[in-house]
């Protein structure tokens, strides 16, 4: 499955921005997506999950800031982002894999998009 990341861009501390990953095609019935983001310099990091059990994951770092609405369209996985902080500046990415609904912290994620950068100024 291809997957395109849209939505990023510069915003002020404490703005918010909303994130797209669009997927190709998805017709599997067990899957694990999930959203990461990389600092110049840093590990990626898994920020947020959702897989087909139902289950949603937030890191604490986004916890209580950023959410996947519920209302995900077709084949589109959306990342809402509020009260934005200059640390929360990275390039954002989507991944999924599709033999499993266990959401992995980095390893076996088959499908990851090209990233979208978010920017976030003090």
């Amino acid at each position: 499955v291809q997957l395109v990341e849209s939505g990023g861009g510069l915003v002020e501390t404490g703005g918010s921005l909303k994130l797209s990953c669009k997927a190709s095609e998805f017709t599997y019935s067990t899957y694990c997506m999930a959203w990461f983001r990389q600092a110049p310099g840093q590990a990626r990091e898994r920020i947020a999950t959702l897989n087909t059990r139902g289950g949603i994951t937030y890191s604490a770092s986004v916890k209580g800031r950023f959410t996947i609405p519920e209302d995900n369209a077709k084949h589109i996985l959306y990342l809402q982002m509020d009260n934005l902080k200059p640390e929360d500046t990275a390039m954002y990415y989507c991944a999924a894999r599709t033999d499993s609904w266990y959401c992995p912290e980095l390893e076996r994620y088959y499908s990851w998009g090209e990233g979208t950068q978010v920017t976030v100024s003090s």
